[in-house]
């Protein structure tokens, strides 16, 4: 870089930090912008009166070695726990191991229901539905409706909310092949000679004892350190282009003020939607639009305290009954006994919502009550249980892939190759790409590589089929397209 203006980087979560590190690491001088008051993004660790809460879960393994190596760099090897991976599905009043085995699948349905369940996949192949271009025909023709009710329809309503009906089957083709409960039972009840072993996901994983947002905090201080700057409650306003290149962006501070600081790169974190308002001149109306017509799926999470003694193994149990609205429930206290106190654990309830919906909006009294009767109907703990509790709203948690999205991407990131040859896209939200933490972080190490005169295609990073950790060779992680929430709303 022959320009002596540092490098702006937007947003202190796992991917701008990435790269805050990596330039500071070469010697460059680079500037950290962070709207909220910690950094993390999505991969923090919230702290309330000495309780802490990993929203969303993150388990720390990857088959990306200079991923793997930078956490090992950033925290010293007493800090990480080995933990072992457990999680269940709960669905009619039972618990499911996941993944899945057979002999507990079966002795869950029993006898009769086993050999319905087995009818019905025969009756599937024999009469298929008529349309498998969504998922539901996809799944029922392949598995049956009795398989299909009890695991998929109702999970992947919760999480993605919409039908599954509403979504294509090309995503099905992708996520469902190597990994399914019906597999699990019919492979036991109709063996077949030759047949090959689903690859199990990973039994133990990497975990910072104090959550992930350990890990951030100290990237922020070895950044710091080494002589970078990380503000936080600052919000980047305004990026202004000249001559095809960023010259420079507006800064909001806490107080309301506003400044402007000279950059020689600027790499975004920030989601799509948001970042096409941002520059000046402004962008075509046909770039705007592109950036407007992206949408998000969001998230909150109600952690209610309760005696250790009530607590399950699990790191979390997936809930596919439709009886309740929580998706998934973690127990913070068997990701790390660090994160909670002696003789309590924490069970975080989590909803998938939209933003401004009727579960987002409603108030943390009410969630907190919600998440106590639905820790009852599920026979988890009593409401009278639970000594305290907490909520906590993350939005933008995942990008939303409609059938627009694609073109909507390709439109904003081709225009700014062009026009703003010095911005880069990375991360999460700023490349509206349903990333893992390790994905992110990668396309930051590949980014600030090619800022130092590298040639790589970030955008090629999780583009695999195979979801990582199924042992199959892949990083990446699919995720499904959706009906358009702009047709929706």
């Amino acid at each position: 870089m022959s320009d002596s203006s540092p490098v702006v980087v937007i947003g202190g979560g796992p991917a701008g930090l990435t790269a805050a590190y990596e330039i500071v690491k070469r010697g460059g001088s680079v500037i950290v912008y962070e709207g909220d008051s910690v950094v993390g993004g999505i991969s923090r660790t919230v702290e309330r009166d000495g309780w802490r809460f990993d929203i969303g879960g993150h388990r720390f393994f990857t088959k990306v070695k200079e991923v793997e190596d930078l956490w090992h760099e950033i925290l010293p090897d007493e800090d990480f726990l080995l933990r072992p991976r457990m999680s269940r599905i709960f669905y009619d009043g039972k618990y499911y191991d996941y993944p899945l085995k057979a002999g507990n699948a079966l002795k869950n349905l029993g006898p009769i229901e086993a050999v319905r369940c087995v009818l019905s996949y025969v009756w599937a192949r024999v009469h298929p539905p008529k349309d498998q271009t969504n998922y539901e025909g996809w799944l029922v023709a392949r598995f049956g409706w009795r398989l299909y009710r009890r695991f998929f329809e109702t999970y992947t309503q919760k999480v993605w909310g919409v039908p599954v009906k509403e979504m294509p089957a090309d995503w099905a083709a992708q996520r469902v092949k190597s990994l399914s409960l019906s597999n699990a039972i019919l492979n036991a009840l109709l063996p077949k000679r030759g047949q090959t072993d689903i690859t199990s996901l990973i039994e133990e994983f990497q975990y910072p004892k104090y959550g992930p947002g350990m890990m951030w905090e100290k990237c922020a201080e070895l950044i710091m350190a080494r002589g970078g700057e990380v503000h936080l409650r600052t919000k980047v306003s305004g990026i202004r282009i000249e001559s095809g290149r960023a010259i420079g962006v507006d800064i909001t501070h806490a107080d309301g003020s506003v400044s402007y600081q000279p950059a020689s790169h600027v790499i975004s974190t920030m989601p799509m939607a948001q970042l096409v308002d941002t520059f000046t001149p402004p962008l075509p109306p046909e770039i705007k639009a592109a950036g407007h017509d992206l949408h998000y799926r969001d998230f909150l999470t109600v952690a209610l305290v309760i005696p250790e003694e009530l607590a399950f193994p699990d790191n979390w149990i997936y809930i596919h009954a439709q009886e309740v609205k929580v998706g998934r429930i973690q127990n913070f206290g068997s990701w790390s006994p660090y994160l909670v106190k002696e003789g309590r654990t924490c069970l975080g309830l989590e909803f998938f919502v939209f933003e401004g919906d009727e579960l987002w909006a409603a108030s943390d009294e009410d969630l907190i009550e919600q998440g106590k009767r639905e820790l009852e109907y599920l026979g988890l703990a009593k409401a009278v249980d639970v000594e305290m509790g907490y909520v906590f709203r993350m939005p933008k948690a995942y990008p939303y892939y409609d059938s627009h999205y694609q073109a909507n991407v390709k439109a904003i990131a081709s225009y700014l190759e062009e026009n703003a040859s010095n911005v880069h896209l990375i991360g999460r939200n700023g490349m509206h790409k349903y990333n893992n933490q390790d994905h992110s972080m990668f396309t930051a190490i590949l980014t600030v590589d090619n800022i130092y005169g590298g040639d790589h295609d970030v955008w090629n990073v999780n583009v695999e089929e195979e979801y990582h950790e199924s042992g199959k060779g892949g990083t990446g992680r699919d995720a499904p397209i959706l009906p358009s929430r702009a047709a929706r709303s």
